[in-house]
């Protein structure tokens, strides 16, 4: 029962951290050290990546009408527009994909610690302080998804290829390499929710393919309540962030993410002193 507990308050954090751009991999990290589930250190890994089918599920329901090119309530020119927006989502995803095939093993083994994901959380924290108070007073040149080129494209792709670096957040970095050359915020996101269905879909099949399918019956109940939990959270956490970022700037992020990562560092050595 306290392992069902755990899985739930996992597929919590899981479905607010992935879409706010505060890092849901180092958020699970740092729950999953505290929390300690009674399920092997392989499957807790598998585990972390998989939920995310939960979240994505979110944005291609909230999203729907709008991802789909063969919607019947569309014109022919809208269809058409719906194509070029899923080749420039395919276009960004490829400096990920790449890196993330050659070097997600490496990666994980150096960067899935708390201390590297203290680190990441103030760097980008401080990123998006700079930018934004950068961008204050300068109107957006970028208000359509139609208006990405390539160029700004592998832009994008190129600050989500950092992201496999824990505490880095994956909708964090996109947003921040958005803004820097003057999209939307409201775009920015939208683009970085859309980015996401290739990248997560992918993640969660390489991390099903390496742990094997070798699930017990309770191992495959808890993947599927930290699915459904992430799901109901996500729904939630997207439809807050779009409404907020309508009135406000990415700064309150920049600041939470700035404490985390000092609190995270502090923790540390006063273990290291007690060590």
């Amino acid at each position: 029962m306290l392992d069902v507990l755990k899985v739930i308050l996992l597929g919590i954090v899981e479905g607010i951290t992935e879409w706010l751009p505060v890092s849901s991999t180092g958020h699970l990290i740092l729950v999953g050290n505290v929390l300690k589930p009674g399920l092997s250190d392989a499957f807790m890994e598998m585990f972390n990546v998989v939920i995310q089918l939960g979240a994505i599920m979110a944005v291609v329901v909230l999203y729907f009408h709008k991802l789909n090119p063969f919607s019947p309530k569309k014109t022919q020119k809208q269809k058409l527009l719906t194509w070029q927006m899923w080749i420039k989502v395919l276009i960004a995803c490829v400096p990920a994909a790449v890196v993330g095939l050659l070097f997600d093993d490496i990666l994980d083994k150096i960067f899935y610690k708390p201390l590297p994901v203290a680190v990441m959380l103030i760097v980008y924290g401080v990123l998006f302080i700079i930018v934004e108070n950068r961008n204050e007073g300068r109107k957006p040149t970028v208000r359509r998804i139609s208006e990405l080129d390539i160029k700004m494209l592998l832009w994008i792709g190129a600050f989500q290829m950092l992201a496999l670096i824990p505490g880095t957040s994956r909708s964090g970095a996109t947003i921040v390499g958005a803004l820097i050359i003057g999209v939307s915020r409201e775009v920015a996101a939208e683009f970085t929710f859309f980015l996401a269905i290739p990248v997560m879909f992918g993640a969660s099949a390489l991390k099903l393919i390496k742990f094997g399918f070798h699930f017990t019956a309770a191992e495959f109940g808890f993947l599927m309540l930290g699915c459904v939990v992430s799901f109901g959270m996500s729904v939630i956490a997207i439809k807050f962030l779009m409404n907020y970022i309508k009135k406000n700037d990415f700064k309150v992020f920049g600041y939470y993410r700035i404490i985390l990562g000092a609190l995270i560092i502090l923790v540390a050595l006063f273990k290291m002193l007690l060590g």
